[in-house]
């Protein structure tokens, strides 16, 4: 645990070394507030359901973004060579950079918290589907970082890190959408919609939480970590 931490410190550090970071927060919150607030006062309801909505859009930018450095920044620099030479697992360098990851994200979200408070001194909202919908939301951001990181691990360049996460997480987002879902045998549906990101996000977007789309997340987020520290262990027999 002491080595993921210590891995963990040094890259949530890392990025607030560079301004892009900052530049990626403010860029972040002034798009959301602006897009959740524009049809706020037409709607005249006091809750977060259009916000939390707009989330799995707005991280499919967003977090290929934080992550396309991850790995490629390492590969690029040849710092990886010295990384896995060090007494650590795939998996706790994996995972220290995934924490890292979350913990920026989580960050972001967090800064957000503008918008509840601006709720609760015009309005008297619910605040059970509130609470849930940024649990939701973290784990959403959690799958989607654990996939860019995969991506991340197998170039290294950043542009083509953000390129590749994009397209691969846009595709899991649509998968289960009924665009797709009606074009497609209907043996197959079930499962599409069963393994779309953004299927699963529906019932979080109105505040509630499911044991299935809680463990759906957790499982996507597992099976891609995994894939990242088999493609480090891949590496290391080269």
């Amino acid at each position: 645990m002491n080595t993921v931490m210590a891995i963990f410190k040094k890259e949530f550090t890392s990025y607030f070394i560079s301004p892009i970071a900052y530049v990626f927060i403010i860029v972040f919150l002034i798009g959301t507030n602006f897009m959740y607030f524009q049809p706020f006062f037409l709607i005249n309801q006091a809750d977060m359901r259009n916000y939390f909505g707009l989330l799995p859009w707005v991280f499919l930018f967003f977090v290929p973004a934080i992550t396309m450095r991850s790995w490629a920044e390492e590969k690029k620099s040849k710092t990886i060579e010295l990384l896995l030479t060090w007494p650590l697992s795939d998996a706790q360098v994996v995972l220290g950079k995934f924490f890292a990851t979350l913990a920026f994200l989580a960050s972001a979200v967090a800064l957000s918290v503008t918008i509840p408070v601006t709720l609760f001194i015009i309005g008297n909202p619910d605040p059970g589907p509130i609470i849930g919908g940024y649990v939701g939301a973290l784990l959403m951001g959690a799958a989607y970082l654990a996939i860019g990181l995969w991506i991340s691990s197998h170039t290294e360049n950043q542009i083509v890190a953000f390129i590749l996460a994009w397209v691969v997480i846009f595709v899991m987002m649509i998968i289960g959408h009924p665009m797709v879902t009606m074009k497609i045998p209907a043996l197959f549906v079930p499962l599409f919609s069963y393994l779309g990101l953004f299927t699963h996000f529906e019932s979080i977007e109105r505040g509630v939480i499911d044991s299935r789309d809680v463990i759906y997340y957790l499982s996507m987020t597992g099976v891609f970590l995994y894939l990242n520290a088999q493609s480090l262990g891949s590496r290391k027999s080269e």
